[in-house]
C-alpha cells in the first residue's frame, strides 16, 4: 500500500479550500491502494485519517510558512510518502493543487487597483517576496510533476506567470456535495432566519459569503444594490475591517438594507434564506461558495475573475461582470430582479449545472492524474 501525504497548514471552517481538502480526505478513506497521511499545522480531527501536526516556533508569517514548509518536507520524507499532494507552495512536492491560485497574479490585481502607497507597501512586504520565491522554486523543483488547476482561469494564470507548459497544468473543478447542499434542506430555516434579520417573506435577498472582504469584492456588492431599493443584502463572513464596510454601507445610504451576519458554520441555511447569490471577487481561483449556492438553487452574480463563474450560463443561471465595472454590477442586479418570476426555474437549472461535479468525481480525476504523472503510482485510480 502506497502512502500519499496531503499538505495543508490549517483548517478554517469558512474556507473553501479547506472544505475541499476535507472532501478529498473523506473520499480517500478506505482506499484499497493508498494510505493517506495529513500533514498540518492546525486541523480538526478527521476520523480514519493518520494526521501529523508540525508547528515549529515562529515569529511572523514568513517564518511561520518557511518553518512549516521545512518541517512538512522532513516529515513526508521520514514517512516515506510515495506521493505528495500539497495545498501549500512547498518546493519538493510532486503535485500542487492551486486552491489559492497564483500569488503573482493576485499581486498584479492589487497593483492595478491600488495607488502608489499600496504598491510601495507590497514592494516592501517580505511575505510577498517569500511567496513569489516559493511559487517559482516549487514549479521548478526536480520533484515537481504537475499542478491541479481548479479552473481554466487558474490554468491561464499558471502558464502566464510561471511559464509552465499546458500539458503540466490539469484542470479539475472542485467537487460539490450536492446531496448536502440542496434547496429543500437549505430552506428549512428560511422563515426563521428572515425573521431574525427583520426581512419579510417576499423581500428580494442577495447573499454574500466570504472572508477577506477586499478580495471578495464586498464594496462592489454594496454599490450594486444602491439603485435597487427593494434589494436586501446579507453578508456572511468576517474581516478585520468589517467596520469600514459598515461605514461604507452608511455612506451609500444602504445600511438599513445590509445585514452583517458574521462567520457562520451553517452556511447552507443562509443560502436557503436568500433568492440570489453575489460575489464580485477581484481574484477568486474558484469560489466554492458559488457552486454551493447553485446547488442550493440560487442564480449567481459573480465576476469575470472568479473561476466558479465558468459553471454559469450567463444571462440564464447567472450574470458576469468585470470586478471594477460598477455600472455593470448595478445593471446585473437589475437583470436579476427583472427575472424574479423565473427564479425557481433558473435556480433549478443552476443546480443541474453543478450536479456532475461531485466529490468522488474530483478525487477520481486526481487519482487518474497521479497515476500518469508518477511512475510508481500505477493502480491508484
Amino acid at each position: 500500500m502506497k502512502r500519499i501525504a496531503i499538505i495543508r497548514q490549517k483548517f478554517n471552517p469558512a474556507g473553501g479550500a479547506e472544505r475541499v481538502v476535507s472532501a478529498i480526505l473523506r473520499q480517500l478513506q478506505g482506499h484499497a491502494a493508498l494510505h493517506t497521511l495529513l500533514i498540518n499545522r492546525k486541523w480538526e480531527a478527521v476520523p480514519g485519517i493518520e494526521a501529523h501536526s508540525v508547528n515549529p516556533f515562529y515569529l511572523g508569517s514568513v517564518w511561520r510558512d518557511w518553518g512549516f514548509a521545512r518541517a512538512a518536507r522532513r516529515l513526508w520524507q521520514a514517512l516515506d510518502a510515495a506521493l505528495v499532494l500539497s495545498h501549500e507552495r512547498i518546493p519538493g512536492c510532486h503535485v500542487y493543487r492551486a486552491d489559492d491560485g497564483v500569488h503573482a497574479a493576485w499581486l498584479d490585481v492589487r497593483r492595478q487597483r491600488g495607488g502608489i502607497a499600496a504598491r510601495v507597501s507590497m514592494a516592501l512586504n517580505p511575505y510577498h517576496h517569500y511567496m513569489l520565491a516559493m511559487e517559482q522554486r516549487m514549479y521548478r523543483d526536480p520533484a515537481f510533476r504537475g499542478v491541479v488547476c481548479i479552473s481554466d482561469m487558474v490554468k491561464r494564470d499558471v502558464m502566464q506567470y510561471t511559464g509552465l507548459p499546458a500539458e503540466r497544468c490539469h484542470v479539475v473543478y472542485n467537487g460539490i456535495d450536492s446531496a448536502f447542499f440542496n434547496p429543500r434542506d437549505a430552506r428549512a430555516q428560511r422563515d426563521s432566519l428572515r425573521q431574525q434579520y427583520g426581512l419579510s417573506a417576499d423581500a428580494p435577498v442577495l447573499l454574500y459569503v466570504g472572508s477577506g472582504f477586499e478580495r471578495k469584492g464586498l464594496a462592489q456588492a454594496l454599490h450594486a444594490i444602491v439603485p435597487h431599493p427593494a434589494v436586501q443584502l446579507v453578508v456572511v463572513g468576517s474581516d478585520k475591517k468589517s467596520r469600514h464596510y459598515q461605514a461604507l454601507a452608511s455612506q451609500l445610504g444602504v445600511a438599513g438594507r445590509v445585514h452583517f451576519a458574521g462567520a457562520q458554520r451553517d452556511v447552507r441555511s443562509y443560502y436557503g434564506m436568500a433568492d440570489g447569490f453575489i460575489l464580485p471577487s477581484i481574484y477568486e481561483p474558484f469560489g466554492l461558495v458559488v457552486a454551493e449556492a447553485m446547488a442550493c438553487g440560487l442564480t449567481v452574480l459573480t465576476s469575470t475573475r472568479c473561476g466558479g463563474g465558468e459553471l454559469l450560463q450567463p444571462g440564464q443561471t447567472g450574470w458576469l461582470a468585470a470586478p471594477d465595472d460598477k455600472a455593470a454590477w448595478q445593471h446585473n442586479v437589475g437583470q436579476w430582479l427583472a427575472a424574479r418570476a423565473s427564479w425557481p426555474q433558473r435556480g433549478e437549472q443552476a443546480r443541474q449545472a453543478v450536479l456532475p461535479y461531485t466529490e468522488p468525481r474530483m478525487v477520481g480525476q486526481m487519482l487518474t492524474l497521479f497515476a500518469t504523472l508518477l511512475p510508481d503510482a500505477e493502480g491508484l485510480a
